[in-house]
């Protein structure tokens, strides 16, 4: 059987024998012959008979070859040989494609690989589309939240969702305490919160029902990460007791590898969530606990009838809202795609469309350099047509030759794409969801695989369209009028595309430009940060805290070298701060602001020497002296644009007020004005400011957010030593992060800089290949007419007449090229409205700058093939002709 099956494969792909062919050939030849022999025709005469019937040797031979099933197989074969032995004998043009292609390809699949996950991949849930996160928004908090009262409410009369399940508003650290100890991270969510999302434990079980209420057995989940990591795989880690902040609890399950929470934040241990509606309704003046609160709709129904349906509810909740933040809390309810992407996705289209930009100038310019290969060819084809080749024939040796270079283009693209995804991820700053998962897989390569095809395809229909013709056999290279004019036209759009794309960069840089020379309003030079975690199972008191960190204090200002040492709630210009609105504000002897008017003012509580650590300049009155943190009356700072709006035209210094922002209904009086310090991030407007000081009783040390800032003469490097010391002493089981205040605000420029220099990166590949399509062209018209170029200076041309002639054509699609670009640029600017920063979308500095840059380095690729052009010797060039 299996030797049967042998024989019909080789029947099927396998040409036969040269010699068994001839022998059958001969076999029916002679039988015709001695046919006719024997109806009496002689032997000469029935040879040349039989052969007239039978139709000669070799097309017989050939029809016989073509009745076996594989011999289309034989001829792809015989296509692919000649078009690797056309490459061969033209390795420039084969190289210039493959690199071209390589380098559009590649660069379109790395970013495919990075915008995937954000804008096509569906995420790793069951029925993802149907998955929302709903909740309040408000001034204060931009991110849908959920107080727990309401939630237990929500949960009994919603009618839009068939699932609701909540988590605690965030991951916080805790501690692992066994003979390997580790700070971890931790939350917790409700036992229905896996099953919404459609996920199951790869080892053991999700939380129980009886585990998931007040006062429940101590059990949690592990991460896969956790597990293989810490636990190395430990296959009997079920039922395993770890210590969890003291506490020990048994392990019940162990989370997939792929697992991730809708926030999009990690976490290493997760415990049952445990609600206790009855403590809901009391805490927090009735309001209840934070929370994060996801839902799945019912089958039908849309995120805006979920909306409509959840106004009633959402209206009757608004009752418990003081009057003055009423207006302030609004419904929020959107699809868990954009809760995770938010302000990245606009980022990613203009990112991919930067990028897609960049490969068609790719596939511009291997069309051009084909277009140039077939004009070539011309002689070639024709001969080929007339002695007998298909119209058929001839396009799919085309096809072949433009799938090969293609394939082989986007192998090498892959390659790239694989460096190029390599670097994209180390410069990635964090906070940009999903990018640090972006890697090549089967989806990516298929991805490369239809890109590669479609461009194969293109080319080789392309370049088989024109049928060559019989004149062609007599006639030297040349390019017919339609080529000429589309390969003008190709080279034309590519100049377009990178005036836009260089236009799109140029505005980032002096974008970027602009965030680098803002100024901050605080002096960084030799400024160092300290951020300490204190275990909150072992400092779980206000007071606990208080004496580590004055402690920590005193210490670390005895250290050589320290000129200051203060703490805040958060580093400028940005991190976490306790702002309140202006209506809360109210000064003494005035009528209050109306409710919810006049924004959002940041507070922050600081000890005294935080203005001289960091440079802030007081412009009136003082700063806060050591002695007031020990009296009861608070005193604040302003900065000048709080003094500005709330005393115009009086000195606030000595004014009092009252304001739920300072964490107690106690008055405050202004001591001092401070100059405006950046506390809004580097790229949007900054608030009013109010500075309180931290004083040395309990209530003010309450949170875990606190920033130790060190100002020292000498480098961060040199007094990490003596500060890891310092807190050794006072519990040498906290962990220390410690950073330069520099560093740390340069992070915060990291997205700005990566969308920049990525965009910037392509704007440049797309100038290099317009530039390089340009020159090709140029230099294939400069060759095409040597004779006339030739005839011209015999007549009397000069070299700067030639110059002129073959400039003007290469000057004519960049005036024209330039033209479309600007126009197309100034019309699509506005999609980079939100990435720009205190300039224009319409700044004439860029589209002046550009155009002028791309002319410079356009003339030079023009005049490189022109000055060949005006080398030309007469003499030779017409005896050559």
């Amino acid at each position: 059987m299996i030797s049967e099956l042998l024989t019909r494969l080789r029947f099927l792909i396998l040409r036969k024998k040269r010699g068994e062919v001839d022998e059958e050939l001969r076999f029916h030849l002679e039988q015709a012959i001695a046919l006719k022999r024997a109806a009496g025709i002689g032997a000469s005469q029935a040879r040349r008979q039989a052969l007239i019937e039978f139709g000669g040797i070799e097309p017989t031979r050939d029809q016989c070859e073509r009745q076996r099933p594989g011999w289309w197989i034989g001829t792809v074969l015989q296509d692919v040989r000649y078009a690797l032995r056309g490459f061969g004998r033209n390795p420039l043009f084969t190289i210039s494609v493959l690199v071209t292609l390589a380098l559009g390809i590649g660069a379109t699949t790395a970013v495919f690989s990075v915008v995937d996950r954000i804008l096509f991949r569906p995420m790793p849930y069951a029925d993802p589309s149907r998955i929302v996160s709903l909740g309040f928004v408000h001034s204060l908090e931009h991110q849908e939240f959920m107080m727990g009262r309401f939630y237990v409410e929500w949960q009994q009369n919603q009618t839009p969702f068939s699932t609701l399940a909540a988590q605690s508003t965030g991951v916080h650290n805790c501690d692992l305490i066994e003979n390997d100890p580790a700070q971890l991270s931790c939350i917790s969510f409700q036992a229905g919160f896996l099953p919404l999302f459609g996920v199951s434990p790869v080892l053991g079980r999700n939380f129980l029902a009886e585990e998931d209420r007040p006062n429940g057995p101590p059990v949690v989940m592990i991460s896969y990460g956790l597990w293989k990591g810490h636990y190395n795989r430990d296959p009997h880690i079920l039922n395993r007791m770890i210590n969890v902040d003291g506490n020990p609890t048994r392990v019940v399950g162990v989370l997939p590898e792929d697992f991730q929470l809708p926030t999009l934040e990690r976490a290493d241990i997760v415990s049952p969530f445990a609600l206790d509606p009855a403590i809901q309704q009391k805490v927090n003046m009735g309001f209840g606990y934070p929370e994060r609160v996801f839902a799945r709709l019912k089958p039908g129904v849309s995120v805006a009838q979920a909306y409509a349906q959840m106004q009633p509810l959402f209206h009757g909740d608004l009752k418990w809202f003081p009057p003055s933040a009423k207006n302030e809390v609004h419904l929020r309810i959107q699809t868990l795609r954009d809760r995770e992407t938010q302000d990245v996705r606009p980022v990613a289209w203009i990112l991919f469309a930067f990028v897609l930009a960049v490969l068609l100038i790719a596939y511009a310019n291997v069309a051009g350099l084909m277009m140039a290969r077939g004009a070539g060819r011309q002689r070639e084809l024709a001969v080929r047509s007339a002695i007998g080749a298909s119209r058929g024939r001839l396009i799919r040796q085309a096809l072949t030759e433009a799938l090969l270079l293609s394939l082989a283009g986007g192998l090498g693209g892959l390659a790239m794409a694989q460096a190029l995804v390599m670097v994209i991820v180390r410069l990635a700053p964090t906070g940009v969801p999903f990018i640090g998962m972006a890697h090549l897989d089967l989806r990516i390569a298929g991805f490369a695989a239809l890109v590669s095809c479609l461009c194969g395809g293109i080319f080789g229909f392309a370049t088989a369209l024109e049928k060559p013709g019989l004149a062609a056999l007599n006639a030297k290279v040349s390019m017919s009028r339609s080529h000429a004019f589309w390969r003008r036209s190709l080279v034309t759009a590519q100049i377009a595309v990178s005036i836009i794309l260089l236009s799109g960069a140029a505005l980032l840089l002096r974008s970027f430009a602009k965030i680098e020379e803002q100024n901050l309003g605080i002096e960084t030079g030799g400024v160092v940060t300290l951020k300490v975690a204190l275990p909150w199972w072992r400092y779980n008191t206000d007071q606990k805290v208080m004496n580590f960190y004055v402690r920590l204090e005193s210490s670390l200002q005895r250290l050589p070298g320290t000129r200051a040492v203060a703490m805040a709630d958060s580093i400028p210009p940005g991190g976490w701060t306790q702002s309140f609105r202006y209506s809360d504000l109210v000064v003494e002897d005035r009528p209050p602001s109306p409710p919810g008017t006049g924004g959002t003012i940041v507070g922050r509580k600081v000890t005294p020497d935080y203005f001289r650590a960091l440079g802030i300049p007081m412009i009136r009155g003082r700063n806060f002296a050591e002695q007031e943190r020990t009296g009861n009356q608070r005193e604040v700072i302003l900065s000048r644009l709080l003094a500005a709006r709330l005393f115009p035209d009086e000195d606030p210094v000595g004014k009092r007020f009252q304001t739920d922002g300072l964490g107690t209904d106690a008055g405050g009086i202004v001591v001092g004005v401070a100059d405006n310090v950046k506390n809004n991030g580097l790229t949007e407007q900054s608030d009013p400011e109010m500075y309180t000081l931290r004083r040395s009783v309990s209530e003010d040390w309450s949170g875990s957010h606190l920033i130790v800032f060190v100002d020292s003469v000498m480098p961060a490097a040199a007094i990490e030593p003596w500060v890891r010391s310092e807190i050794a002493a006072i519990d040498r089981t906290v962990p220390l992060d410690l950073e330069p205040l520099d560093r740390s605000i340069s992070r915060l420029a990291d997205r700005p800089r990566f969308e920049t220099t990525l965009l910037t990166f392509f704007a440049f590949t797309g100038l290099v290949l317009a530039v390089v399509g340009l020159y090709g062209l140029i230099a294939f018209m400069t060759t095409q007419r040597t004779q006339e170029i030739g005839v011209r200076m015999a007549l009397g041309a000069t070299r700067a007449h030639i110059l002129q002639l073959i400039a003007k054509d290469g000057l004519r699609m960049v005036v024209v090229g330039l033209a479309l670009g600007l126009g197309t640029a100034l019309a699509v600017s506005r999609v980079l409205k939100a990435l720009v920063f205190q300039i224009s979308v319409y700044d004439p500095l860029t589209y002046i700058a550009v155009p002028l840059v791309l002319s410079l380095v356009a003339l030079i690729a023009i005049l490189i093939p022109a000055r060949a052009g005006m080398r030309v010797e007469p003499a030779v060039t017409l005896r050559a002709e």
